[in-house]
């Protein structure tokens, strides 16, 4: 049975003329499904008890639903998120003072085999529609208002997955997301995490979208990014900063490096001189980011002193850097850590 959150309002327009009902009641459906977030047909209210009844014949309603929840120490709320034909994907709540992210996922599983990345040791199953990556940033709006008492400001595609092979289905979650007909959130709140698939950057500059990139680097040399992002090895560093560039020059949009700091491996001023030499190559800003360990690698975060320095070393030849500390760590919540466990 088709999932009714396939249909465009034109085709819901189409059904309604097709069983004999008024074409506003389409509106009225396309209201409930994407602004008010409605789960199953009887939540649709000012709708007859007949025609829910008629649209449950027609359709289904292949809702999200949260199939595990566990919390931080710190607040974060890691959440299995249970998908229609069985298979979970996992989000994250991440609260701070001044606001509130949804870390969410674009696929079950991923196909890129990052080492040091829980997901990148699973296979990738499928990936997830537009109305399934709406679903979680719902949930997690729902318990930042409930439990936390504040609003939802940010959305990161950093979950399970890579977004950019899921191009369309995330460029659509995108708009359900931002639309007046949707949820209605600024494409400035919401960032999309690659780990570097250049022509696909190069498409979103194309397409002109309004939200923000972020790439996750990890090591501004070939040998040593190759060792631990495969995908390097096909979307090399000068084709990334090529893409970069006609992404700034396209949007505007400064893209974000990403670069986690692992002991004794990409943490020497060799390696700080190197990201500051790609980094100065089109106008960017760079967050570093604390190592998550995990079961299947032996990764270590670098030591306070190596990342002080690496840190110095970039600051002192003018970047402006952010240093993102891990939150959820203990519910094994933190970047790199999905891999949607079973208990």
């Amino acid at each position: 049975m088709t999932d009714i959150r396939k249909l465009s309002l034109t085709e819901l327009q189409a059904f309604f003329k097709e069983i004999g009902e008024k074409p506003f009641r389409a509106k009225q459906v396309y209201e409930w499904l994407w602004k008010k977030s409605a789960r199953d047909f009887d939540q649709m209210t000012n709708l007859s008890k007949a025609t829910r009844e008629k649209l449950k014949e027609h359709f289904a309603l292949n809702a999200v639903k949260i199939s595990e929840r566990q919390v931080s120490s710190d607040r974060t709320i890691k959440y299995g998120f249970g998908l229609h034909d069985g298979p979970n994907v996992e989000g994250v709540l991440i609260p701070t003072d001044s606001r509130v992210t949804a870390c969410v996922s674009s696929q079950v599983g991923c196909s890129l085999t990052c080492k040091f990345c829980a997901t990148g040791y699973m296979d990738r199953e499928r990936n997830l529609d537009p109305a399934e990556i709406y679903d979680q940033v719902v949930h997690i709006k729902e318990e930042a208002e409930k439990t936390y008492g504040q609003p939802l400001s940010n959305i990161v595609y950093m979950g399970m997955g890579e977004p950019l092979l899921n191009y369309k289905n995330v460029i659509d979650s995108v708009e359900l997301i931002t639309s007046e007909k949707g949820l209605g959130m600024s494409p400035k709140r919401i960032t999309v995490s690659t780990a570097g698939i250049a022509k696909m950057i190069k498409k979103l500059a194309d397409d002109e979208v309004k939200f923000n990139l972020a790439l996750s680097l990890h090591a501004a040399n070939d040998k040593k990014r190759d060792q631990i992002m495969p995908i390097n090895e096909t979307n090399t560093l000068e084709a990334l900063r090529e893409a970069l560039t006609y992404f700034y020059d396209k949007t505007g949009s400064r893209p974000t490096l990403e670069y986690i700091v692992f002991n004794k491996f990409n943490d020497t001023t060799e390696d700080a001189q190197e990201l500051w030499e790609f980094a100065t190559q089109f106008p960017c800003k760079i967050n570093i980011i604390e190592y998550n360990p995990i079961a299947q690698a032996d990764f270590k975060n670098a030591d306070g002193d190596a990342l002080d320095r690496f840190v110095q070393h970039l600051e002192k030849r003018g970047m402006v850097v952010n240093v993102r500390r891990s939150r959820g760590k203990d519910i094994d919540a933190a970047c790199g850590q999905l891999a949607g466990k079973k208990d």
